[in-house]
């Protein structure tokens, strides 16, 4: 009898798991509005390579520009319309491919670091950049943030805990801050929690009503709650924020 229940225990398990992973797969697909930003045009051209995706301003290209490292997981194309944006400001903007999206230890190595500095250097004109990322792709940008190279210029971090292993208390980079209120996978309890890895001083950007899977465009992930703002406004304010990152960093002597 106890053969038979363990048995049926773990057929559920694996049913449930499946089912997981399938729900997961799904959700984080980039949406329509993603693919569209990807096509290059009179404002914004846009190339392709196996570990990225620029975005350069057609014309007025500023020398300061934005390192950007995807969720885990998430296909980075659903972070194409933040890019867009920026580049559209004039700013060129690098999307970094977390290898195997991040699975199996893909942003744990020092190849994901590789990645982002070898796109930074095939644009030899740009010569600050600003980094950023959501969720685990904050974690890589803090990582790299951490070797202090002269050329990064600023950190902004979104939807995102880390960092958590180490600690960026003693540097001197200005660092953003972008959370929401109804963001369960990166909550405030857990930001708050890791204060302490970051420099005295901080810009936060609070976004009330914002969740996690609303900083890019997939569909719902699961451990998140609903959002109580619709996803255009919640972009709006974070791609205000950072432009007010690029625009400081601009200024910087």
């Amino acid at each position: 009898m106890w053969q038979r229940i363990r048995r049926i225990w773990i057929g559920a398990g694996l049913i449930f798991t499946v089912l997981f992973v399938t729900w997961t797969l799904i959700a984080i697909r980039p949406q329509g509005v993603a693919r569209a930003a990807l096509e290059s045009d009179a404002r914004v051209r846009i190339t392709q390579t196996d570990t990225h995706i620029t975005f350069l301003p057609a014309e007025g290209r500023r020398t300061t520009g934005l390192l950007f490292f995807a969720g885990a997981l998430v296909d980075p194309i659903a972070y194409a319309p933040v890019m867009r944006d920026v580049a559209e400001a004039g700013y060129a903007a690098v999307l970094v491919k977390l290898p195997r999206r991040g699975a199996l230890g893909g942003a744990d190595g020092p190849e994901v670091l590789t990645r982002g500095v070898n796109a930074t250097l095939a644009l030899p004109e740009i010569t600050r950049w600003v980094l950023a990322g959501h969720s685990r792709g904050g974690e890589v940008a803090a990582r790299l943030a951490h070797t202090a190279a002269p050329s990064f210029v600023g950190l902004v971090l979104i939807g995102t805990s880390h960092p958590r292993d180490i600690s960026l208390a003693g540097s001197r980079l200005p660092v953003t801050r972008i959370y929401g209120t109804r963001d369960t996978v990166a909550d405030i309890e857990k930001l708050d929690r890791n204060r302490g890895n970051l420099p005295a001083v901080i810009r936060d950007v609070r976004i009330e009503g914002a969740n996690h899977s609303q900083f890019a465009y997939y569909g719902f992930q699961p451990g998140d709650w609903p959002a109580t703002i619709s996803r255009d406004e919640q972009q709006r304010i974070t791609i205000a924020a950072i432009l007010d990152a690029m625009r400081a960093a601009d200024e910087r002597p």
